[in-house]
């Protein structure tokens, strides 16, 4: 396994990582519009400013696949997506790890924001509930995440 940071080829990578979670996930969780917002949210020109800012990273499998991504912003641990495919096998953990172990170098408290899927896994991972957040989206269906926060030192 190996983790490496994006680069700007590596855009569509990244971009199929994450509308393909979000497009196998979010629709158990989220109606129709923050399923859209979502996806739009995660768009080319988000997902290369992250690249060109050098936040973007990619988890490549022993197999030499691209399963999984995560971006570190400061202190700040968001995109965290692995193929629908090879979900439930310890990626989205490695991931996280890494992420901690980046932000680690430099702050003491980690902040993310948890969809409704993910809660659990961060709960389990050592993460604080801080605050509930919505956002409205198209039909006034709602996006519905919490913040949370871990110290790591």
């Amino acid at each position: 396994m190996d983790i490496y940071k994006a680069e700007r080829s590596d855009l569509e990578t990244v971009k199929k990582i994450s509308h393909s979670a979000i497009n196998a996930v979010y629709p158990h969780y989220y109606p129709v519009g923050a399923v859209e917002f979502f996806l739009a949210h995660h768009c080319d020109e988000n997902i290369l400013r992250d690249i060109n800012k050098g936040r973007v990273y990619l988890l490549r499998n022993d197999e030499g696949c691209d399963v999984g991504t995560v971006t570190v912003a400061d202190n700040e641990m968001t995109r965290l997506f692995v193929l629908p495919e090879y979900q439930g096998k310890g990626y989205g953990g490695v991931l996280i790890g890494f992420a901690e172990e980046k932000i680690a170098e430099k702050y003491d408290t980690i902040r993310l924001d948890a969809s409704f899927p993910a809660k659990a896994i961060y709960l389990r991972k050592g993460y604080s509930f801080v605050s509930y957040h919505s956002i409205e989206c198209r039909n006034g269906d709602k996006l519905c995440y919490d913040e949370m926060i871990k110290r790591i030192k």
